[in-house]
Order: structure tokens, then C-alpha cells, then sequence
């Protein structure tokens, strides 16, 4: 079965009422950012160098931008088979659920002045950062099935189809390398092995401890590796790939493009995702090495500057004209 691909069929409206529980958990969340914007201006406790409330904020934002996507991707799923469309219930209630849990910890942990993550300062520390470990393994599966649906499922326009695909696949990656945030610093080893007390286990700065100088509102590092910029941008495929292959198509369907011209759309989308998948790991490459992403050296330039090149060289190899295209024009003129 082939299932239509774009929004322009279906109202944003009837996309809303396709799928209430998630709509209305989504607007919830996004209005949850401005209560703790307040709070971040009413309350002036500090929590490893910023506002108290600044995680939940940060976590409002993203968590409404990845349902609202979310609410997108469960929509175009074909559902015409019973077991689908009880799975797709299922994928829906567990992304409500784990954020639920995700709530809980940090909301609890801002409220009482202590970080939320990495924590093992008190049991009940230990137990929030718990949760907060195990809501995140669940969404990471449920992501899966959504791609393993997605990459079994038939579409009219295989550009966009493949831009649903690797984008969500280039999220999986992007979440499972925050991962690499729960592992103990040398720091930490050291400290434990000194005799002193078991309060944290992971960190998001690497080389430094975690609270020192950032950058505006996102925080990360201005003076070490920050394993968030990775996880980042990665977990933001989500967003940008689809949307390249949805702008990619809508130039197509105006100038009325032929099956050959589809097919190097789908070529662009793999090489953009390819493209991107690489400053992914380039950028958590970087912080692995304790390296700023505002101080890179000249390895990460020079590794920047050969992933555009070979990206560059590919996108002028796939929309060049070939001879058969090159004899139609001049037949035309």
C-alpha cells in the first residue's frame, strides 16, 4: 500500500485530530516553556553554574519540538493492519510515558536545587537519574520500531520517504551517544580511588568538570569538550532531513519532474544525510578530545573542510546533466 507523503492532502488541523493524546501533550509541553522561563527569572538558585530552571526550559523546548514531529511521523504510518495500528497506539503511549518520567526527575530535582542528572549524591538522587536513564532506553527502542515501520512501508514519493527514514535513523545514533555522557571522567575514577564520596558518575564537559564557562542558553563548554553538542545536533535530524526532502520535493512536483530527476533527489537526500551523519560524529569526536566546538584544531578544520569538499563533489556529480540529458536540451533548443 502506498501512503501519501506530504500535509497538503490534510489540514494541520486534521493532523492534530489525528492523533489528540500526543497534540495535546505537545501544546502542553510547548507552554511549559514559559513557566519555566519565569522560573527562570523568579528564582535565582544556581545549579553547576546556571539558573536552577534552565534544564527544564531546555528540556520543554526539545521535548515539544520532537513531539510535534513525532505526531507527524505516527500520522503517515499505514495503519490499515490491525497489529500497526495497535502498535502505533503503543509507540504513542510510550512517548508520553517516558517523557512523563522525564518530567518527573527533572521538575522534582529543579524544585529541590540539585542536579538531575549524573546524580548519586543521595538513594533518592540515585533513583530520579534512575528513572530519567530508563525513560531514555525506552524511547530509544521505540524510535527503532518507528524506523523498522517506516523502512518496511511503501511510498509515492521515495525522496521524502527516504527522508523520513535516515533522519530518524541519524536521531537513534544521535540519542544513543548521550550515552557517552554516563561514563565515569578520570576525574571521577581518581576521586573514588582516593577514598572520596560516590556523589556523580558522568558529565557533560570533557577534560573539565561540568558548570565552568558556556555559551549562551545552550551552555556547552567555551573551555573543553562538551558531549551535548553531538547529541544535539545529531537528535536533530529528526527535523532537518525531512525537511530537506519535503523542500526537494515540493520543487519537483512545480517544475514537473521526470522519474529521473526523482531520482536524484533520493541520491541528494543519502548524500546530505551521509553529510550530516559525519559532523555528527565529527562533533563528538571533538569533545571526546576535550576540545571546545568554538576552539577547534586545525585536525577538526581539516576534517570539516574534506567532509564539504566530499559533499560538494558528490551533490555537483549527482545534479550534473549526463549526456542522454545534454542531447535532449540541444535537441529542444
Amino acid at each position: 500500500m502506498q501512503v501519501a507523503t506530504t500535509t497538503n492532502k490534510a489540514s494541520i488541523q486534521e493532523l492534530l485530530k489525528s492523533n489528540r493524546p500526543l497534540a495535546i501533550y505537545s501544546a502542553f509541553t510547548a507552554l511549559m516553556i514559559v513557566f519555566f522561563a519565569v522560573g527562570i527569572i523568579a528564582d535565582s538558585r544556581m545549579v553547576t553554574g546556571v539558573p536552577v530552571w534552565l534544564k527544564p526550559f531546555k528540556f520543554a523546548i526539545s521535548i515539544s519540538i520532537y513531539c510535534f514531529t513525532m505526531l507527524f511521523f505516527l500520522s503517515i504510518i499505514d495503519t490499515s493492519k490491525n497489529w500497526k495500528a495497535r502498535l502505533v497506539k503503543i509507540l504513542n503511549w510510550t512517548i508520553m510515558g517516558t517523557f512523563a518520567a522525564e518530567w518527573l526527575a527533572v521538575i522534582t530535582q529543579a524544585a529541590r536545587g540539585t542536579p538531575s542528572h549524573f546524580n548519586y549524591t543521595t538513594p533518592f538522587d540515585a533513583f530520579m537519574w534512575g528513572i530519567m536513564g530508563f525513560a531514555i532506553l525506552i524511547l530509544w527502542i521505540a524510535n527503532f520500531i518507528v524506523a523498522g515501520l517506516l523502512l518496511g512501508q511503501k511510498f509515492d514519493n521515495k525522496t521524502f520517504a527516504w527522508s523520513l527514514r535516515l533522519g530518524l535513523i541519524i536521531t537513534i545514533i544521535g540519542m544513543g551517544l548521550g550515552y557517552l555522557m554516563t561514563s565515569p571522567t578520570a576525574q571521577q575514577l581518581a576521586s573514588w580511588q582516593a577514598g572520596e564520596a560516590f556523589t556523580v558518575a558522568g558529565a557533560h564537559t570533557v577534560g573539565l568538570e561540568d558548570g565552568g564557562p558556556g555559551l549562551p542558553l545552550l551552555n556547552w563548554s567555551t573551555e573543553g569538550g562538551d558531549l551535548r553538542v553531538g547529541h544535539f545536533v545529531g537528535m536533530h535530524a529528526l527535523q532537518v532531513i525531512p525537511f530537506l526532502g519535503w523542500a526537494l520535493s515540493r520543487r519537483r512536483r512545480k517544475t514537473n519532474a521526470q522519474q529521473e530527476d526523482q531520482k536524484k533527489d533520493t541520491q541528494l537526500i543519502f548524500t546530505a544525510s551521509f553529510a550530516y551523519l559525519a559532523i555528527v560524529l565529527l562533533l563528538t569526536w571533538q569533545a571526546l578530545r576535550g576540545q571546545s566546538i568554538i576552539a577547534p584544531d586545525l585536525l577538526t578544520v581539516a576534517t570539516f573542510i574534506g567532509i564539504c569538499t566530499a559533499t560538494a563533489a558528490s551533490v555537483l556529480l549527482i545534479v550534473r546533466p549526463k549526456n542522454q540529458e545534454l542531447s535532449r536540451l540541444s535537441v529542444q533548443k
